[in-house]
């Protein structure tokens, strides 16, 4: 009998199925068996197709039955987030104007996934077109917290870290522009990396040099995200910014120490950002956390003066060029703010493009020179804790106005700008329950040592070990 349940690590379970101690489609009713019980309260899973999971449930016990190669996913269940195209699977990205849109194939990261042989089950739910950082829109409704069902999942990839927290899948793959990795795994006590852009290459794309948004992995732990980003990381033919540096590189075992790490942490970089007293209080908190663990902790943080209007402007020049046509045709078809957003990229000029880039050039020779002093950044992964989901988003923190959806969120939108990899790990609770996570900050181009520095941590503070109390839980 095996002892495999829907809580236990992605890894174990890829293990057990190799080793045939659970079969794929046992597995498989596991998952399916969670789903039922507490999707309907979380709504976390969309368009889930049970017949079509069970084919491919069944396929990958043939294969071992066979003897085929198979790879490190293979028969566990997995969603795709409603923003990746998978072939055959209803894609919708949140909007009603893509309500019924089915790919005829797979984008790179599904594609990869998908090649490890994970067995689709249906997608994860997101904002429309993937705005804002929490999960609702006209087609599926609102995703909710599985620690606080009345409080937000976070976003864009908030359907996947809520399945991921309530144990409906092992392993969730997500897209992060300001946050929508990192900001979900705070809210929902899981772990999310945002990796550097290249590291998981896109394709295909309408735009190959993007800066600001990328596909990345999450988790329950470290190591399990790991393993997800050793599938969905390396080279590719397809898209020129892709880094070389293979996906194997990344596939764990962990090892790491805290011992002597170069740690900066600040609970708002110097005032660039209001954040939640409980929130800058728990952050504070893991000073004491790594520098009990031996690392050597200072007050200290990038100087990013200039990030935010990067950030915006190219955000708002991205989303112009992806949507115009469509505002144009169907101008009632975007919830309002969204609209707004395409809207302010119609009066940006070359001269403001221009100057984006000098000032992204300019950061990055400050994060070179930072990242000299100090082996990592820590500061609050999102300003607030997780906000009421009857809100669009969080109007105010401790009573300063909070003028647009994306106001909130400079915490994590900062951070996109300096093209570090950036990891969301669970770092404590506030006195409602309501998870926080930290988020820790490399680098470019250093994952691997990102990723050893958050299992070390991990496994010091255990913080993600806690479960949400849904019925079912075990």
């Amino acid at each position: 009998m095996h002892d495999i349940h829907v809580y236990s690590t992605a890894r174990e379970m890829a293990a057990a199925v190799a080793g045939k101690e659970i079969s794929a489609r046992e597995l498989l009713d596991l998952h399916l068996d969670r789903i039922a019980a507490v999707n309907p309260a979380v709504n976390a899973v969309v368009s889930l197709d049970e017949e079509r999971a069970r084919e491919g449930a069944a396929a990958a016990d043939e294969a071992l039955a066979h003897g085929d190669p198979v790879g490190p996913l293979h028969g566990l269940p997995h969603a795709f987030k409603d923003t990746h195209e998978v072939g055959g699977w209803r894609t919708t990205f949140g909007s009603p104007l893509r309500a019924d849109y089915v790919p005829r194939r797979d984008e790179l990261i599904a594609e990869r996934i998908r090649g490890a042989g994970a067995v689709v089950i249906g997608k994860t739910n997101v904002p429309e077109w993937a705005a804002g950082s929490h999960t609702f829109n006209p087609i599926f409704g609102t995703t909710r917290n599985p620690y606080d069902l009345s409080r937000a999942a976070g976003g864009s990839s908030g359907g996947a870290a809520a399945a991921l927290a309530a144990g409906m899948v092992p392993l969730a793959d997500g897209s992060d522009m300001g946050g929508s990795l990192r900001n979900p795994a705070s809210f929902c006590n899981v772990v999310g990396l945002r990796p550097s852009v290249g590291r998981v290459p896109a394709w295909p794309t309408t735009n190959e040099w993007e800066l600001t948004s990328v596909g990345g992995p999450m988790a329950r732990n470290v190591d399990d995200l790991a393993l997800l980003l050793s599938v969905i990381a390396g080279p590719t033919t397809r898209n020129r910014m892709s880094l070389e540096t293979p996906g194997s590189a990344f596939a764990p075992p962990l090892e790491g120490t805290l011992a002597g790490l170069r740690v900066a942490l600040s609970t708002d970089l110097g005032g660039a950002f209001e954040v939640d007293g409980q929130v800058a209080e728990i952050v504070r908190a893991q000073g004491d956390v790594l520098t009990e663990a031996g690392a050597h902790v200072a007050d200290a943080h990038l100087d990013l003066a200039g990030a935010e209007t990067v950030f915006r402007t190219l955000r708002a020049w991205l989303f112009q060029s992806r949507f115009h046509t469509l505002l144009a045709k169907r101008p009632d078809g975007f919830k309002r703010s969204l609209a707004d957003n395409i809207r302010a990229g119609e009066s940006l000029t070359g001269h403001d493009i221009s100057a984006a880039y000098r000032r992204l050039t300019s950061i990055a020779e400050k994060v070179r020179i930072f990242f000299e002093q100090y082996d990592v950044l820590v500061l609050p992964v999102s300003q607030v804790p997780p906000f009421d989901a009857e809100q669009e988003y969080p109007t105010d923190i401790n009573g300063k106005p909070q003028e647009t959806y994306l106001d909130w969120m400079r915490s994590a939108f900062l951070i996109t700008v300096t093209g570090c990899p950036a990891i969301s790990v669970p770092a404590g609770f506030t006195r409602e329950g309501w998870p926080v996570g930290v988020q820790i900050v490399a680098a470019p181009k250093e994952e691997r040592r990102l990723l050893e520095i958050a299992h070390a941590f991990e496994a010091i503070t255990r913080v993600g070990d806690r479960r949400p109390a849904l019925e079912g839980t075990s």
